[in-house]
């Protein structure tokens, strides 16, 4: 099978479970914009920041190295089993720790009247953690099926009981509907103190659910841990840890460092409208994560294959036009998609084109994050993620007291786009790939003429505006599909079956 087609048929069912299954689930942050104030927002955002945080050092790049070693390995048990048992007992071994210092920690971070959102925290990402691998064996297995169906229920189940939590029971609450069979119900699960913290309980029964379905395939597995396999593992993997840390300060650092470098009485509000209106990127994020779940075992795949650089620079061509076309139609269409949020959150639509253009730039980085993978030299993923989050702090820790949340989105693209540039410099000389630069540039180009002449326009063009978008974004398309499948890009494509 042409293995671009068979990426494209691979992302199109992980796709489905991460883009039906994130939209499903940011289908909440509309119920949040509007059910809390910002500043209570601001609690959601900054503890999934956290979790954020606690995903990586959890993990700490085991993932990406069973991927590398299983496909080699004589004994997949062995490199299942090792790395499975070895996130179990580091897992355990931090919720210990956070249990041990619970109350030092809750006033580290201001949440001294609520520590059982740390409990909560916690409990969530152990439950996530020991859960990666075997999900990454189902990938590796090549059962995206059988992956979807499971990250489709951990989703269904956070959404449900977020529904009941939020929005079922206030109602019944709220008119005083009782009967012999919901009020023992209501009574017994809901108390209206908690608040917020019923998003993060809901999100620890979909995880708790998500593990127990795993049990029976990781006790048929007949755990061994191997000290050579996993010794192997952890030297390909601690750079990857190091990088995964890194980026991972580059995605959400803003949202922690927001709350203690702005006034403590504005900090929380800001840091909702600042992560509500981030939510709005939800499409290019979404597509980036199908992408790369399905894009890694990909082309650890193809190495092997002659045409493997000239596949790889296809692949980094059709996902940049893609995601410009995403890009288009957010911000042509924002007057509607901006009620995705709550109206009180409307102060921050500013940052939105920024913040899809940094993205934009960080699925780049992912694609040209190839060649250091397949070199295996993932030092240098920590010394770009490293340079990032430098860079990241440095300029949140001057932009965001002087601009607030429009400097952290700054901050965000600035960091972005210097991982993409260096990582393209330094891999040509490693790993050259002959990628369409040119053909690239110019959509780039194209797309930003495109959206800055539209938004000029618009006072101008009052009701005829989303017409006038919706034709721009049609010709848009029309020129793209006539320059990528003329007869001569065609022919390319044939090479590489």
């Amino acid at each position: 099978m042409n293995p671009i087609k068979k990426l494209a048929g691979q992302t199109a069912i992980y796709g489905f479970s991460s883009i039906l299954g994130r939209l499903l689930n940011y289908l909440l942050v509309p119920i949040y914009t509007r059910v809390f104030i910002p500043s209570e927002f601001g609690v959601i955002a900054e503890l999934y920041a956290y979790i954020a945080f606690l995903n990586i050092l959890l993990t700490y790049g085991m993932e990406t190295s069973f991927f590398r070693h299983y496909n080699n390995s004589a004994d997949r048990n062995k490199v299942f089993s090792s790395s499975f048992i070895s996130i179990c007992l580091t897992s355990i071994l931090f919720f210990i720790l956070i249990i041990s210092f619970l109350n030092p920690l809750a006033g580290i971070i201001r949440y001294a009247a609520n520590p059982e959102y740390l409990i909560w925290v916690a409990l969530i990402v152990v439950l996530d953690a020991v859960a990666t691998i075997p999900f990454a064996r189902l990938r590796a297995l090549n059962k995206p099926k059988k992956f979807a169906v499971v990250k489709l229920l951990n989703i269904g189940l956070n959404i449900g009981f977020n529904l009941f939590f939020l929005l079922f029971c206030p109602y019944i609450l709220k008119n005083n509907i009782s009967s012999q069979f919901l009020s023992p119900i209501i009574n017994f699960f809901y108390n209206e103190n908690i608040g917020v913290g019923y998003v993060f309980i809901s999100n620890l029964i979909a995880s708790g659910v998500t593990f127990i379905l795993f049990v029976p395939s990781i006790i048929n597995a007949k755990p061994i841990f191997d000290k050579k396999v996993w010794k192997t593992m952890i030297i390909y993997a601690w750079p990857l840890l190091l990088a995964g840390f890194a980026g991972i300060i580059n995605e959400t650092i803003d949202r922690i460092l927001i709350k203690f470098l702005l006034p403590e009485n504005i900090s929380m509000t800001q840091l909702g409208i600042y992560s509500a209106c981030y939510k709005i990127s939800i499409i290019i994020t979404i597509f980036i994560q199908a992408f790369r779940f399905a894009a890694d075992p990909f082309f650890f795949a193809e190495s092997k294959n002659k045409n493997a650089k000239h596949i790889y620079a296809l692949v980094m061509k059709y996902f940049i036009i893609i995601c410009l076309l995403i890009f288009l139609g957010i911000m042509m269409y924002i007057d509607f998609i901006k009620y995705f949020v709550g109206d009180k959150y409307h102060d921050g639509l500013t940052v939105v084109p920024i913040l899809l253009i940094a993205n934009i730039f960080l699925g780049i980085y992912y694609n040209l994050s190839i060649w250091y993978k397949l070199s295996d030299k993932t030092i240098y993923g920590a010394y770009f993620s490293i340079f990032g989050a430098i860079v990241t702090i440095v300029l949140n820790l001057f932009w965001i007291p002087v601009w607030g949340y429009v400097g952290a989105a700054w901050a965000t693209l600035i960091c972005y786009f210097s991982m993409m540039v260096a990582s393209y410099i330094i891999g040509q000389k490693n790993y050259k790939v002959n990628y369409d630069v040119k053909r690239i540039g110019f959509y780039f180009v194209l797309t930003f003429v495109l959206f800055i002449l539209t938004s000029f326009l618009k006072p101008l063009t009052g009701q005829y505006y989303i017409a006038i978008n919706t034709i721009v974004f049609i010709l848009f398309t029309l020129l793209v599909v006539r320059l990528e499948f003329n007869k001569k890009n065609r022919d390319s494509l044939k090479e590489v079956t």
